[in-house]
């Protein structure tokens, strides 16, 4: 580890410290930023917190001794994440990373407060000069992965355990649903929230639920953890996941990965934070950005259907083909996208409906 990367933990909201290196003395401190990373789960070799800190690592490489990141993981949303983040900036850390959507309205206050201090959210909607969300379009793959379930599903009945619902990951489940029924329109999909960013017992739970009700197909939607997949690989059900690859915790039944690179983008960030011109706005980047990618396709797949997956994401790439275009219905039947009709970003960014053919309604 890096003599200007400390990692902190913080376990169940109370202040836990693991790992602090001792900094060296620094002749011209000034001439270092430094960097704090929030985030809502361990850190570990897999899911969302990783792949956040890949994408630090990115900034690090670029910036060596010039940058100095403080990490805090496992910081449960609320007071406890608004204290921890304002304790960085009283620390003197000039850009904040906030890794979760929970973060959001504490965050905001901080970069109304301090406007010297540039701040990088994962998902939401507000916008500050310097306060800047940022979200993937995850349907984008998580559509191709419906395709590829559709292929291998025998019951026909496919499964998402959810983490929250909230938008970002309802039109993953939408996506993914949109994608079976291109291939097989008599495909249905159940839905578990676990209501939690990583709770390995509840994931684990949900995903044994899913399979006893003949789902062969899993979605692991924004888990922190391989609980989802391991479960899948032992009941012996095709599984799949968001951000990072966890093929390696499921050997012969993962499905594939709708991974995300955000190296460039908060590199990007933090570059005009330094030039004095921090590009704030609500960044919503896909594959056309090369922030959405997937891979680890299972060899599973029929031929035929891989190549059909492979045009079909060269035409999301390029635009030519729309995920989310009418018509499109909702579980009552009613019609939400009128036929040919292209749902815009903020109508994706703020989705709060499933598709026909997700049997299990949202809560209220």
């Amino acid at each position: 580890m890096s003599d200007t990367l400390k990692r902190r933990s913080f376990l169940k909201g109370t202040l836990a410290a693991t790992t602090a290196l001792a900094l060296p003395m620094r002749a011209h401190a000034q001439e270092v930023l430094k960097m704090g990373v929030v985030l809502p789960s361990p850190a570990a070799d897999v899911g969302w917190s990783h792949t956040l800190m890949e994408g630090v690592n990115t900034v690090k490489e670029a910036y060596g001794d010039k940058l100095e990141v403080t990490v805090l993981e496992n910081i449960a949303e609320g007071p406890d994440a608004d204290r921890i983040a304002n304790g960085l900036v009283a620390e003197g850390h000039n850009v904040l990373l906030l890794g979760s959507f929970g973060y959001q309205n504490g965050g905001i206050q901080i970069a109304k407060r301090n406007r010297d201090v540039s701040i990088i959210h994962a998902s939401g909607f507000m916008v500050e000069p310097n306060f800047s969300p940022f979200t993937a379009k995850y349907w984008q793959g998580t559509y191709l992965m419906g395709m590829a379930a559709a292929s291998l599903t025998k019951t026909k009945k496919i499964g998402c355990v959810g983490a929250f619902a909230i938008p970002e990951l309802i039109t993953s489940i939408n996506a993914f649903m949109l994608g079976a029924l291109s291939v097989d329109p008599e495909i249905t999909m159940s839905v578990v929230w676990v209501n939690s960013w990583f709770d390995p017992a509840s994931e684990q739970e949900a995903a044994k639920a899913l399979i006893s009700q003949d789902v062969d197909i899993l979605f692991s939607n924004a888990q922190d953890t391989p609980s989802v997949i391991a479960v899948a690989e032992e009941a012996g059900v095709y599984a799949y996941n968001l951000n990072s690859s966890m093929q390696k915790y499921a050997p012969t039944k993962y499905l594939g990965v709708v991974g995300t690179d955000w190296g460039p983008h908060f590199k990007r960030l933090v570059d005009g934070h330094v030039a004095g011109d921090f590009p704030s706005a609500n960044y919503w980047l896909g594959m056309e950005d090369d922030v959405v990618f997937t891979a680890d396709w299972n060899p599973d797949i029929p031929a035929d259907m891989i190549a059909q997956i492979e045009a079909k994401q060269a035409e999301i790439a390029t635009g030519d083909f729309v995920v989310f275009q009418g018509p499109l219905t909702d579980q009552s039947g009613a019609e939400r996208v009128a036929d040919g009709v292209a749902m815009t970003d903020d109508e994706i960014i703020s989705m709060d409906w499933h598709v026909a053919g997700v049997t299990t309604p949202l809560p209220s």
